[in-house]
């Protein structure tokens, strides 16, 4: 499949996990991406796992530094010569807790990283490159942003939050640029280790499709989202979520 051909994209947050298998889809539908995450050896494992300089180029960085972000733009618009696509993937969830007892200042952070983040990327891509071109971007949220999420509250008010600027961003930024976004229920990744660890079979049993996710599951969604099969698609959130909310859970 090469619907992605002659495109270039940005995904946040990609040195492993959901992040990872999305600039793998990517750049098999036909793409080349600028991947970033935060650690340089990490980030330059996962370019070369990608193809090399050819397909991908990795930036490392702090997802909400706006140095950073405006860096990333520039040199994925040098290397490749545009910047069509945008993949906000990067988040953070540094405590589990009831929300009533969270910490503010790590509260405060998640909001800067999980939504402001992803709004920031957006206006540097528009600046950019997406203003004059147009283009597609693609927010990954999660299903604690759409139903109640007891000890990860926080993490899902960011999601929620990442929710509406979705459907915002999209009013605002029709018809010449798209914006979706994603919900995932719990995928096999690093990051959602503790909501299943050592209890597999016991949480994918709650879902109708009896088995959690995997980053794969994720990337074709986001892949559909950023191509022309999805050219009158703006402002929504597709759950990716083995039918978890439909029978009760998340």
């Amino acid at each position: 499949m090469q619907g992605l051909g002659g495109k270039v994209a940005v995904v946040t947050g990609a040195s492993r996990g959901i992040g990872l298998a999305v600039a793998h889809r990517l750049i098999d539908e036909g793409a080349q991406v600028c991947v970033t995450a935060r650690k340089p050896d990490t980030l330059a494992e996962a370019v070369e796992a990608l193809g090399g300089p050819r397909y991908a180029i990795g930036v490392a960085g702090k997802a909400d530094d706006a140095a950073h972000q405006e860096d990333v733009v520039r040199r994925a618009v040098e290397a490749f010569g545009s910047l069509d696509l945008l993949v906000n993937n990067a988040g953070i969830n540094p405590v589990a807790a009831p929300l009533i007892e969270s910490d503010l200042g790590a509260a405060r952070k998640m909001l800067e990283v999980n939504a402001l983040g992803a709004l920031a990327w957006t206006q540097a891509a528009y600046r950019g490159w997406m203003r004059e071109h147009g283009g597609a971007v693609v927010n990954i949220s999660s299903v604690s942003g759409v139903k109640p999420a007891p000890m990860i509250g926080m993490y899902g008010a960011s999601k929620a939050m990442l929710i509406s600027l979705t459907e915002t961003l999209a009013v605002e930024l029709g018809p010449s640029i798209r914006v979706n976004a994603v919900a995932p229920a719990i995928v096999k990744t690093a990051f959602a280790t503790p909501l299943f660890e050592g209890r597999e079979d016991e949480v994918a049993a709650r879902y109708p499709l009896r088995r959690l996710g995997v980053p794969e599951d994720v990337a074709g969604a986001v892949a559909f989202l950023l191509s022309d099969d999805a050219a009158w698609l703006t402002g929504q959130t597709i759950t990716l979520d083995g039918g978890v909310t439909l029978a009760g859970g998340h």
